[in-house]
């Protein structure tokens, strides 16, 4: 009995793969969570949507990519780089990779939401979303429109699938940003600071709706070859 309850919370956990960062999250990503991960550039967001990937892939979740960052052939090198393989599950159709050019997507902001939104319609087999990122989009398109694409996204969620968007936090406006934060189950936020005389990446924990167990507020990392994002102890990072 206790192995059909373990086996269930796995089913409504997407874990990242990662157990400090998944203890962090409060047991990972409630399936059904429309996601916001947010933050400066170089800040490890798209390290951290890798991460969540890979480990989705490897709790027997499938995962659709859109990615205005990388090609299919680039983005399974850059993992493969920080020792996150994900050429065999592509190979096995079970993750996706969609590219979405900038200089289009800038210019046909609406019919990209448009055609994000379609996709994840129509592929019923796959169960996480990652929208790697919303700010060539964005860029051009209306404060309505932004919202609308958050509110389509959120009747996707409600029917089980999770729905990961990143977005740079200067992108669209604060009041955009504040309403946006607010619709999404979980929000996720990176940056830098500058600890004594070295840099360090920063993941705040702002919220997680439905998460298994208590969320912790901030984890400090590197983003080494082969071993992809390292927890930094606080002491470590400020010493």
């Amino acid at each position: 009995m206790e192995e059909n309850e373990e086996n269930e919370k796995k089913k409504s956990i997407i874990s990242t793969g990662h157990p400090e960062i998944d203890k962090k999250l409060g047991g990972g990503l409630p399936v059904g969570s429309l996601t916001l991960i947010e933050g400066q550039s170089d800040a490890g967001k798209s390290v951290l949507c890798q991460q969540m990937i890979w480990g989705s892939l490897k709790s027997q979740f499938n995962s659709v990519v859109f990615t205005a960052e990388n090609t299919a052939r680039s983005l399974v090198k850059q993992m493969d780089s920080l020792g996150l393989g994900i050429l065999d599950f592509m190979l096995l159709g079970r993750v996706k990779v969609y590219y979405m050019r900038p200089s289009e997507v800038k210019v046909c902001a609406s019919k990209t939401f448009d055609t994000v939104l379609q996709t994840v319609e129509k592929q019923q087999s796959y169960q996480l979303f990652v929208i790697d990122s919303l700010t060539p989009i964005v860029s051009n398109t209306s404060d309505g429109d932004i919202l609308s694409y958050f509110e389509r996204c959120k009747s996707y969620c409600d029917q089980g699938r999770t729905i990961i968007n990143v977005i740079h936090t200067y992108a669209v406006n604060n009041d955009i940003l504040i309403r946006v934060r607010s619709a999404c189950d979980a929000h996720l936020k990176l940056t830098i600071e500058k600890v004594g005389d070295k840099l360090v990446k920063t993941l705040e924990v702002a919220k997680i709706r439905g998460a298994a167990q208590s969320t912790g507020n901030v984890i400090t990392f590197e983003v080494e070859p082969e071993v992809g994002m390292k927890i930094m102890p606080l002491s470590r990072a400020k010493a």
